[in-house]
């Protein structure tokens, strides 16, 4: 959601904020704003618009002092403009706030506060704040957010200055993510490690209803009743310039090119033969307990749903336990039944994902085991499992989720592998060919992106089209919901994922030459089934792009145009072939010049419900 910077130290706050809201610019986009204190005033500036907007801003009005706040914002309450961006002041413009999140009884608190005399000028929740911490300041800026804070129903990271606090920048979060960075004689606050990394690579990870009282000189950390806390320095495990475009001209790409790499680090030493068993330390469950588990839950949002998806097929395919997958935001309406010996496999990439955190406190407060699927180290959702399998990543930056979503599958398809092992669920043969798969990934990947030429001229044929279906079968379903999402997500071509077994169920009646049709027909169970698919578009004159291994020579007379895949077993297929998905998205989008890492009304990381 909303991006949130702050620095004390004795450099520019706003040029640190600035740099750093760059870099947190996928979090949010409508609105930018920064505060800091010079000469014993609050100096603000605040635009609608992109970060672009602000920069220009600050070279035509420099702010200077410190410490300072920035924020960039997706609006949640009140529309974009430059009353509803943040920092919000209070009435006496004395304190300044920053907010990502929701505060869920603002309506109650703003009544309270005009009455109380309180100027209001947004439609924003955050406003209720700064007006609540003028309300109980009496000198000490902890003890007035301290008390502010237990007046708070919701969600939220805050950054609070005030002009009569110089010296001091206060920080306080709950259910939104939120650290501190620490420097040599200066310190640092952000929703997101990447927006501080050039700075620093040590780190205090907040957790909820924790309060940091940072200083120049140091940081003093407590719980809401004022209890000192003590808490480890994380050190971020990736280079400074990981966070980089490094000379592509979108992160988006250049994360979908990190994949190979990625995929390395991921098998690194949990698969390094398939004549080896699989292992996954982080995953904290004995044989014993892999051996008695009665049922598998796998739940997510978005493209980590559909990683969950295939997770369900490979886990009952290899594993022989039922599974079922929920969308995160769902499970809770569903209020499903939770038997003895119940896994919940929790997927996100931040794992900050705020429906998705509901979901995990849920299942485990109905006695399921957590072991969550993830790329952030020391996120929420990690905090609160009982086991973590980390994707091995790295940092992602495009809104579009790329790399994760492969990595994703490939961390559950080793569960998978390694919970047919143990439970002796599949043959020998079976799992030895699978793992070989597996440890050919990342070649394999390495080969489709040297193909990226290929996938692009098959979007310069479709790109100026507006609707589209993505089809598969099976294991394949999933990657054609993922590759229906990303396209629309980032072009705004309007597209459809279905099972290709429910074309005559209804999707049929769109079939028509302006409607293109992404068909995944790999080598497989469902393989002559997909031809038939095709067949049945192709009568109707729907153009067909083909999804289809290398060597296929049935497939291509069927097809207007083909996207090829090196051959693979069909259960490791859907890694693979989210590959060229995701470059024929990114393709059209960029021919119909969309703002790929910035996606209209969506932001990388969803902190809110």
């Amino acid at each position: 959601m909303c991006g949130i910077v702050g620095y004390i130290g004795p450099r520019s706050a706003a040029a640190i904020c600035l740099a750093g809201l760059k870099r947190l610019e996928y979090r949010g986009y409508d609105s930018a704003g920064i505060a800091a204190i010079s000469d014993g005033q609050l100096d603000v500036r605040k635009v609608a618009g992109k970060l672009a907007s602000l920069e220009e801003a600050l070279q035509a009005e420099p702010v200077a002092g410190a410490p300072g706040i920035g924020h960039t914002r997706w609006a949640t309450h009140g529309k974009p403009s430059v009353t509803n961006s943040h920092p919000h002041l209070s009435t006496n413009g004395r304190i300044a706030v920053v907010h990502n999140g929701i505060i869920e009884n603002y309506g109650e608190l703003r009544e309270q506060l005009i009455a109380e005399g309180f100027k209001f000028l947004s439609q924003t929740d955050t406003e209720v704040m700064p007006h609540l911490v003028e309300k109980y300041y009496e000198g000490d800026l902890r003890e007035a957010v301290r008390r502010a804070v237990l007046d708070l129903q919701g969600a939220f990271a805050f950054g609070v200055i005030c002009a009569d606090s110089p010296d001091e920048l206060v920080a306080v979060r709950r259910f939104s993510p939120l650290v501190v960075g620490l420097g040599e004689g200066e310190n640092f606050i952000a929703s997101d490690m990447g927006a501080i990394r050039p700075e620093t690579d040590r780190v205090y990870v907040i957790d909820d209803d924790e309060l940091a009282s940072i200083t120049r000189d140091g940081v003093e950390l407590t719980d809401l009743a004022l209890k000192p806390i003590e808490r480890e320095v994380f050190v971020i495990p990736w280079p400074a310039d990981a966070a980089e475009k490094g000379g592509h001209r979108h992160f988006m790409h250049k994360e979908i090119h990190e994949q190979a790499d990625a995929m390395h680090a991921c098998l690194a030493g949990r698969l390094s033969s398939p004549d080896q068993p699989i292992v996954l330390e982080g995953l904290q469950m004995t044989d014993q307990e892999i051996k008695g588990l009665r049922k598998v839950v796998f739940t997510a949002c978005g493209t980590a749903f559909h990683a969950g998806l295939v997770g369900r097929f490979v886990m009952e395919n290899l594993a022989r336990v039922p599974a079922e997958v929920d969308l995160a935001a769902e499970l809770r309406t569903r209020d499903p039944v939770v038997l003895d010996n119940t896994l919940a496999v929790v997927i996100s990439q931040s794992g900050e994902t705020a429906d998705t955190l509901v979901a995990l406190r849920d299942l485990k407060a109905k006695g399921a085991r957590v072991v969550s699927v993830l790329n952030v180290v020391d996120s929420s959702i990690a905090r609160e499992s009982d086991g973590v399998v980390y994707i091995q990543a790295g940092p992602e930056i495009g809104v579009a989720s790329t790399k994760a979503y492969t990595l994703q599958v490939l961390t559950i398809e080793l569960i998978a592998l390694h919970f047919a092992e143990v439970r002796q669920t599949a043959e020998h043969a079976t799992l030895r060919a699978l793992k070989e798969a597996l440890l050919a990934v990342p070649g394999q990947a390495q080969t489709l992106l040297d193909r990226e030429d290929d996938v692009k001229a098959v979007a310069e044929v479709y790109y100026q089209m507006s609707n589209s279906l993505f089809l598969g079968r099976g294991v394949n379903l999933p990657s054609a919901m993922e590759g229906a999402l990303k396209l629309k997500e980032i072009s705004y071509i309007h597209a459809e994922g279905y099972s290709a077994g429910e074309m005559k169920h209804g999707p049929i009646a769109l079939v028509q030459p302006d409607l293109f049709t992404v068909a995944i027909a790999v080598a497989g169970e469902v393989y002559e089934k997909m031809i038939g698919n095709i067949q049945e578009i192709k009568a109707r004159s729907g153009p067909v792009i083909g999804v289809a291994n290398d060597g296929d020579n049935v497939i291509g007379d069927e097809c207007d145009h083909m996207i090829w895949v090196p051959p693979s077993p069909e259960l490791v297929s859907p890694i693979t072939i989210a590959i060229p998905l995701q470059l024929l998205a990114y393709h059209m989008a960029d021919l119909r010049g969309e703002h790929i890492d910035q996606p209209r009304n969506l932001a990388k990381t969803v902190t809110v419900e």
